[in-house]
């Protein structure tokens, strides 16, 4: 027997939201994977540093998957529980975890990192980067693109204006880097399917994913909420697209 749609509301709506585990989605979502392989690029390229910083390291769990860490780890978050469960991660594996807003400046000295890396940072600040890169220094990330989920954001707000569904396209990051001084040394992007399976799945995104539709709350939605409900249960899912791109710059030496 399918479960209720005030069941699944009630059980998204008490889910906890801290860090970015993502495991609560078990059986309920699904998204594709890029190619690349962030994790396994960081495993790669951490270790053959001196010193390295993850921006907006979120709950530390991308970068707990690392198995050897540079002489100097940093990794900075600005939201408070995400600030303790990293530290709860990655302090006693010599991390330093530095509590930071997410605003410039970095709480760090000039030409500090070998390498600056972050996963779906929220707000870029190129000019911090390139300051706290030691010249010849890196930067790897990989960052959420333009129109990522937006078919799950316009069946809530409507279609949106050519501007909002431009925001974060990759070409704007490639041309704020090179305005600060940086090279462009890799740039893939891909656009990759997310399947959500119930009503429940699609809540517990939007708590956790806040700045897709802002301000969202069960009862500003409901009989947007229960349309979906129904279109799920008679779809067997809601199907949308996540746009990623993976981007690598130099600071020349």
């Amino acid at each position: 027997m399918s479960r209720t749609f005030e069941d699944l509301v009630a059980e998204a709506q008490h889910a906890p939201i801290d860090g970015w585990d993502f495991s609560w989605f078990q059986g309920r979502a699904t998204e594709e994977r890029p190619s690349w392989g962030y994790s396994r690029l960081l495993a790669e390229r951490l270790p053959a540093v001196d010193s390295a910083l993850d921006l907006q390291t979120g709950g530390g769990e991308v970068l707990a998957g690392v198995p050897r860490y540079p002489r100097l780890m940093v990794a900075t978050e600005g939201w408070e529980p995400n600030i303790a469960k990293a530290t709860e991660l990655l302090h006693p594996r010599g991390v330093e975890v530095v509590a930071d807003d997410p605003e410039p400046p970095l709480p760090f000295a000039d030409e500090s990192f070998e390498l600056v890396t972050s996963r779906h940072p929220v707000i870029v600040h190129w000019e911090e980067i390139a300051r706290v890169l030691r010249p010849g220094g890196s930067y790897l990330a990989q960052h959420v693109g333009h129109r990522s989920v937006f078919e799950l954001v316009e069946f809530f707000l409507g279609e949106q204006p050519e501007a909002v569904r431009l925001a974060r396209h990759p070409d704007f990051d490639v041309k704020a880097a090179m305005e600060v001084g940086l090279e462009i040394t890799e740039l893939k992007c891909e656009e990759l399917r997310i399947e959500f399976h119930d009503i429940g799945a699609v809540i517990y995104f939007l708590r956790l994913v806040i700045w897709m539709v802002p301000g969202f709350t069960v009862e500003a939605y409901v009989p947007r909420l229960r349309e979906m409900h129904e279109l799920i249960r008679a779809q067997g899912s809601f199907i949308a697209h996540s746009t990623r791109f993976l981007i690598g710059a130099r600071k020349p030496a």
